[in-house]
């Protein structure tokens, strides 16, 4: 028998600030977390904003066991942060009979080194140099003030995408299945998705899942130029990010974390926890068409969203909300309006869609998650979050994207969709918990 999966514990860091109810208080609002780009000088970049988390210790999450994790990496820290929260939300910290076997971790974690600029700065001293046969040939004086050891550290470990999820196993002693995926702009959504077909065959009782991901760095911000990705919108960045509006001209970058605890239900209930939620439904499809585009009729999209319903057992009619991948770029908002269309038919244009992107930017990896958690604060509060910067009309997205102001409305059940660069299809749907 598969075992149902519900959510116990949500934590996130965001641009809009890093706890629940504050954020969510923001994003009702419709507050912007947009700004100047600070981490590094973007002064001569085509993009000079970005969507920072701002003010970040991670300290303030996990007291003096933040020292064993000094070393690690910005998105590293962020999950920590995130996994904290969600942790103690969920009070498996006084559950005194939890199996560490039967935890696991599951992330959607982006790369990055523990010190990009640093590490760019040492490697054109070795270019210049003239030392370029590799980093066991390189003499460490030619490093500047990077040594061999943290060098190495940075290019071994700390890059490696799935340190994260070692850093979560090291710290919540979690000794069941571990995994990360790098699927782009749908991983978080993926890994909850895969972690809850974990728990419903009965490998783990208990998964850390979600995602993060730091990519405001020249080089994250010079490849997205490239693809003609970001907004370049700085003489307006605060509205820069408006999904599905005509004047749209690319999404802005995010970063952050965002973490839920599942649980299979007879865990949860034999220890009396809350339960916020229930993931009822899960679709993964690829494209299989082009490396940066989706394709124009939506076929992956369709076939995600179509399979998470089959899976929930429910029909477009069940569904009071979806959470839209909404990057803000021409052709993903205009085919995910069509694949919304295919899928839910005569009930498309009744079926309240937002794009909290618009608010926060977007977060790649950790996107997913964080607009689950949206979702699960929708159906708690009966509350649908905007999609702000949304005053002109696009005649190829006529849909209802609660324009510019939150709206209250029955939201029992949502579904969140999650897109990525190559393909990726992800959709998850949630329900209330019982």
């Amino acid at each position: 028998m598969a075992h149902r999966v519900v959510i116990t514990g949500m934590g996130w860091i965001t641009p809009l600030g890093d706890d629940i109810e504050g954020v969510w208080k923001r994003m009702l609002a419709g507050e912007c977390g947009i700004g100047k780009t600070t981490i590094f000088d973007a002064e001569t970049f085509p993009t000079q904003f970005s969507a920072e988390v701002r003010n970040f210790a991670l300290d303030r999450y996990l007291g003096d066991k933040a020292e064993l994790h000094k070393d690690a990496s910005r998105n590293s820290k962020f999950a920590l942060a995130a996994a904290q929260q969600a942790w103690d939300q969920s009070g498996l910290a006084n559950w005194t009979t939890l199996d560490p076997t039967m935890v696991g971790i599951y992330l959607g974690g982006g790369e990055g080194p523990v010190d990009f600029f640093n590490f760019v700065e040492a490697a054109v001293k070795g270019w210049q140099s003239g030392q370029t046969k590799g980093i066991n040939a390189l003499d460490g004086a030619a490093w500047g003030n990077v040594g061999m050891n943290k060098l190495n550290a940075v290019c071994e470990m700390e890059q490696d995408p799935n340190m994260a999820a070692s850093h979560l196993a090291v710290h919540f002693n979690a000794a069941g299945p571990n995994a990360n995926t790098l699927t782009a702009c749908a991983a978080s959504t993926q890994a909850i998705g895969e972690a809850s077909m974990i728990i419903r065959r009965g490998d783990a009782s208990v998964m850390l899942s979600g995602g993060t991901h730091s990519m405001i760095h020249p080089l994250g911000v010079t490849g997205f130029n490239r693809l003609t990705a970001l907004s370049n919108r700085n003489d307006d960045f605060m509205t820069a990010s408006r999904p599905f509006d005509r004047t749209r001209d690319g999404f802005v970058l995010g970063e952050g974390s965002g973490m839920v605890v599942l649980e299979s239900l007879e865990h949860a209930q034999a220890r009396g926890a809350t339960i916020l939620a229930e993931i009822v439904g899960y679709g993964s499809t690829a494209d299989a068409f082009r490396v940066t585009d989706i394709h124009e009729e939506g076929r992956g999209p369709v076939a995600a969203m179509t399979r998470a319903m089959q899976e929930a057992e429910l029909t477009p009619a069940d569904i009071d909300y979806i959470s839209a991948h909404g990057t803000g770029t021409s052709e993903n908002d205009k085919i995910e309006t069509l694949s919304i269309k295919r899928v839910f038919g005569e009930h498309a244009p009744s079926t309240p869609i937002s794009s909290i992107k618009s608010m926060m930017g977007h977060l790649i990896a950790a996107a997913g998650v964080v607009e689950l958690i949206t979702c699960v604060l929708a159906i708690r509060d009966n509350m649908v979050p905007p999609t702000i910067n949304l005053h002109n009309s696009d005649p190829n997205c006529d849909l209802d994207y609660v324009p510019n102001n939150a709206r209250p409305a029955t939201v029992s059940t949502a579904l969140s969709n999650s897109f990525g660069f190559g393909g990726q299809n992800d959709t998850l749907v949630v329900k209330a918990g019982k």
